[in-house]
């Protein structure tokens, strides 16, 4: 397939380049929805998943979500230190967990909502079918 093409057209059809182009454009759509509300994807992804996934050690939280370890640290630490998020120490080893406070469940109702919005305008003028299909895709390549 890449012989019949030129080099420019071929790296237009580029899995990588065009995944990373797409993640980057969807990642700024979502930061601009979550700006007013004083985080960003990455710290709404993570505030969900310490609620939807308690007591699970802060190690596991950052694979489910596909978070380096610095960037699921910084992350940490700036939730932490508005309040949002506290962690906690596990009995058995030096596991940590994390819980959301008052403020960061309040924060992640209002949040959800935001993202239920921001759903609905991204995949506006896409059928379910390739929906599906492109979550299905972006889901395989998880794997690796």
């Amino acid at each position: 397939m890449l012989r019949f093409m030129s080099m420019p057209e071929a790296l237009s059809q580029c899995l990588v380049l065009n995944t990373i182009a797409a993640a980057r454009a969807l990642t700024r759509v979502a930061d601009a929805r979550f700006k007013p509300f004083g985080v960003t994807v990455q710290q709404f992804s993570l505030l969900a998943a310490i609620r939807f996934n308690p007591d699970e050690p802060v190690k596991n939280l950052a694979e489910r979500i596909s978070l380096d370890r610095t960037s699921l640290t910084r992350n940490l630490d700036l939730l932490e230190k508005k309040g949002l998020v506290r962690r906690i120490a596990q009995a058995a080893g030096n596991a940590r967990i994390c819980a959301l406070t008052e403020s960061g469940n309040s924060l992640l109702d209002q949040l959800l909502e935001e993202w239920q919005q921001a759903q609905k305008g991204i995949i506006a003028g896409f059928s379910e079918r390739d929906a599906d299909a492109y979550i299905r895709i972006s889901k395989h390549f998880m794997k690796f």
